[in-house]
Parts: C-alpha cells; structure tokens; sequence
C-alpha cells in the first residue's frame, strides 16, 4: 500500500490524496497475519491525526538517488543480512541539509512492504532527547529551573503520597538529576520501567491491571533510595518517566500534547506519536518490530496473565513515554536533531546556553537527554528495545545521521556500536553529497 503511495502521492495533487485516504481506508479493513502479532485479527487504527502534506508524505528513497547511492544500498542491505534485521531507515544531514533520506529491507515481512523514508519506527531510548528538549523549553520559560525539587509538597509533584516518604532523600531530587540519571536509583535489582508488574507485586498491587504513574509514584515513596542524589550517575528509564508528571503539572497539558505543540510542530515535525503497545493499535504508517531467532512470549504487562511477544505487550509503551515510547520517522528526526545541534546552519530551538548544558558531561552535571558525549564534539543518542534499535549522531564537522531499525538482536544495546561502523564507512567513502535539502521538498503540483 505504501510503495503504492510512495510513487503518486508527491506528484499528482488532488488525485494522489484520494488514492492515499482509499488506501488507508482498504488497508484498515484488511486483517493482516504477522506471526509478531497478539492475534491475526488485530487491525489498525483508521482514525488517526493526519498531515499528508508534511514531510513523511512527500519523501521518496528515488529522491535521494546520487552516484554514492549504490554503496549507501550495498553496505545498508549488508548489514541487514548481517544482523538479520528486517527493515531499517537512514536519514543523512550535511551541514544543516537533509541531502540523504532512504528505507532498507521491509516494514512488513509477512506482506514484503518495503521501508519507506517516511515511516514510523519506535525510537526506544532516543526519547530521552525528545523529553530533555521539552524540559528546557520550560527552563527557557522559567516555568522552572534545572534545580527545582521534584517531589513533595513544596515540589513540582505534589502528588499526596509524598507527604509522606520512606526515605527524606527524595526530596532533594531536581529536575537536573532525573534528565542526568543522578536521581537515586540504580539497576541493581533491575530496571523497573520493563518490570511494571513487579512494581505492581513490590506495592502490594498484583492483580490491579496495568501499572499507571500513580503506581510508580507509589513506590518511590515507600522505598529507599540507593545513592544521594547528585553523587553518581546510573541509568534511570523510571527517572525519565516521572519528567512526564513534571511536564504536565507545570504546563496543564498532556506531555504528548505539550511536545507537540511546543516543540515539535513550531519547527515543521507534524507526524511524531507516543507509541503504542499493541499491533492493533498501531499507527497505519509505522513498521511492524521483529525479534531476530526464536521468538519467545511474555507475560503481558496488563496483569491479565496472557503471554505475548515482547514487542507487543511486553512493555507498555505508553507508560514509557518519556523514556522510551515515541515513534518517528528518521527524517523528521533528524530534523529535530539539526535544530538542537547547536551549528548555526538551521537557527535552534534553544538558546545556546541550555545547548551547552545539555551536553555537560562532568561532575554528574549531564549530559541530558543525550547519552554520549565525546571531547571530539561528537554527540550520540542510542535506543534499544524488543523490536527497535535506534541511533541519532551529531557530529562536530556538520556530518550528522539518524538510522533506526525495527528488530532487536543478541547483541542488544550493542548493535548501535556496529551501525557506528557501517556509517563511517559510508562517511569515509563518499566524498561528495547532493547539493539537495529534503528538509526543504515540496512536491510539483
């Protein structure tokens, strides 16, 4: 359906929108039969916020064809063989254009829909990024400060079951130190964010349905923390998750509202979503996620007891949010990402100040939002979960990339080192890029 699209859409005005919304009504009236769904009924949802003029309608991979292409197909196609991945996209800027944007391999194995530019894929921990850019737009606002307290009664959370907490620690956690992982909790007994129905057990709640921030919040407050916030670092999704109820007690928004509407759409990105956990409820544009060998189920995070695949019921994407439940396409992330690069290119987002604090990396200070951050200048974002691999690299000479993927491999949280590899490679070899901005396409009418 999408290849179908990917060839009428941008050139034929008001025929190519008709046969688009045909198309997605034939397609969310026709079961598909994955062997990752829940079940072979499972469809999409049709009623969905749609902007078929925006930059993931209009892109096709013929538009990034160029004498380099063939080597960018060879070592792209190699490395889904290699790792057997089903599907991946790139998304390739040069100094604040987008000269590159491309899909490999398949959204759909069981219908071999090819990947197209524009598709969704779950982001898994790249959205941190998106988060920490939220949190400082309302640092820009001094709606709050990257030291205000986070919960309590005097703090952004107010929330009643801190009035009262097990440990007074939790008190003096800031906004800072969620976005740094210095908030206080450790992965010694696991990373709870993937274990809400043993959040769910711990407080006494098995069998309440699915965990909501309520429960989290909950058990916080009755446990002890593992470090003095701010004295180390360790890596916290369940952090991240609570930047969701600091974004929405200060703003009276939804936090995907608030992104929406404040930080992505006044930069042109039109098509980002929370994810969500289930085939079913998929967006009619995002990939299908694959695991890579024996698929094995898991206890749905509902509570209902049912066995899933991982990918779909394991985790609830929804409540991961903020850590790691947006979808979005490689090109528009990259447009976010040139926005945020500091390079003057393309005018930021966010004043250079909060950029440059965005990438301390000393004293536990940050970075925030970003995962790596290198002397060379080089800024790195990786992401991985059942079903996802993602990567997003600024790197200080203007040559910058975002390749995402939708299956996950043994090699987990590793994979981003080997997508590494390959785009240097593809740096490497190709010595002259189109002088194109996709950034800037509008189809002819």
């Amino acid at each position: 359906m999408l290849n179908y699209i990917k060839t009428h859409i941008c050139t034929i005005k008001r025929f190519g929108y008709c046969l688009f919304f045909l198309l997605i009504l034939t397609q969310c009236t026709n079961p598909t039969t994955p062997s990752s769904a829940n079940s072979s009924h499972e469809l999409p949802n049709h009623y969905q916020e749609l902007d078929s003029k925006g930059l993931n309608f209009c892109i096709t991979n013929e538009l990034s064809d160029f004498p380099g292409s063939k080597f960018i197909e060879k070592e792209a196609n190699g490395f889904l063989r290699q790792w057997n991945l089903a599907g991946m996209t790139m998304s390739i800027v040069k100094d604040g254009k987008l000269v590159y944007a491309h899909g490999f391999g398949y959204s759909d194995l069981e219908t071999k829909q090819p990947v197209l530019p524009g598709q969704l894929f779950r982001l898994a921990s790249v959205s941190k990024l998106i988060t920490a850019v939220a949190i400082m737009k309302l640092v820009e606002r001094k709606s709050i400060s990257l030291d205000s307290k986070v919960f309590g009664p005097n703090a952004i959370i107010k929330d009643s079951i801190f009035n009262k907490v097990k440990d007074p620690r939790l008190y003096k956690i800031t906004v800072r130190h969620l976005l740094a992982h210095a908030g206080g909790w450790s992965l010694h007994y696991g990373d709870m964010a993937f274990n809400s129905l043993l959040v769910l057990e711990l407080n006494g709640e098995s069998g309440a349905g699915a965990a909501t921030m309520a429960t989290y919040n909950h058990f916080i407050a009755s446990r002890k923390l593992h470090f003095d916030p701010g004295t180390r670092s360790s890596y916290s999704n369940m952090g991240y998750m609570f930047l969701r109820e600091v974004i929405e007690s200060v703003t009276g928004q939804s936090y995907e509202d608030y992104v929406r509407n404040e930080v992505l759409k006044p930069i042109g990105i039109t098509d980002m979503h929370i994810g969500r956990s289930y085939l079913s409820d998929r967006r009619f544009n995002e990939v299908k996620y694959y695991e890579s060998g024996e698929q094995q189920l898991v206890s749905c995070f509902d509570g209902t007891g049912r066995m899933v695949p991982k990918a779909y019921g394991g985790n609830p994407i929804e409540l991961l949010g903020p850590a790691g439940g947006w979808i979005a396409s490689s090109m528009e992330l990259a447009k976010l990402l040139v926005s945020v690069d500091g390079f003057s290119n393309v005018p930021d987002i966010l004043p250079q100040s909060l950029i440059s604090q965005m990438v301390e990396h000393k004293f536990f200070r940050g970075p925030l939002g970003w995962k790596v951050v290198k002397d060379n200048g080089d800024w790195i974002r990786t992401g991985s979960m059942a079903g996802t691999s993602a990567l997003v690299k600024r790197q200080s000479n203007g040559f910058s990339w975002v390749v995402v993927i939708n299956t996950s491999t043994w090699k987990g949280p590793k994979l981003p080192a080997y997508i590494n590899f390959m785009m240097g490679k593809v740096e490497k070899t190709i010595k002259k890029w189109p002088k194109q901005d996709l950034f800037k396409y509008k189809p002819k009418a």
